[in-house]
């Protein structure tokens, strides 16, 4: 039915070695992809991860972290923007895979907002590049910002 969030997205594997995937992940009017991507990183056993993307969206939530209060605050833009770049990790977190992704949104008068992605919805399509890394990438908590940050074991 139109108007109705499908979270629903399509995916293809484009490369599998067995030790390295890439996934093609294509998402729909309505679809929230921060919660389906997790969704799909969980679902696929894939524990570290780098993306990109492009596409279209409205409502996002952009997050930015304020060293002042050492917390993230939340942006709301509610229009219709074009996904002009996308870029972000999976990694794991307390056992579950976690995105921290980037986006820069470009608004109908040409200009550019951008932050943490936090939420969106799909409008009309956004496509993603998932590629899998073979050394997994462990968040830990940060004890001077509280930021669960990727930690490199020597």
């Amino acid at each position: 039915m139109a108007g109705e969030r499908r979270n629903e997205m399509r995916t293809t594997t484009l490369f599998d070695n067995g030790e390295l995937r890439t996934f093609a992940l294509i998402f729909d009017d309505g679809d929230e992809p921060v919660e389906l991507i997790t969704g799909f990183a969980r679902d696929n056993r894939i524990s570290a991860a780098s993306m990109t993307a492009v596409g279209a969206c409205r409502n996002v939530t952009l997050g930015y972290f304020d060293t002042e209060i050492m917390q993230y605050r939340s942006t709301e833009v509610n229009e219709q923007v074009e996904l002009l770049s996308l870029i972000g990790d999976i990694a794991t977190k307390d056992g579950e895979p976690t995105l921290h992704a980037h986006v820069v949104l470009g608004r109908k008068d040409s200009s550019a907002v951008g932050g943490h992605l936090q939420r969106a919805n799909v409008f009309p399509t956004l496509e993603v590049v998932l590629t899998e890394t073979p050394a997994h990438l462990r968040k830990r908590i940060d004890p001077h910002t509280g930021l669960a940050l990727i930690a490199i074991e020597e």
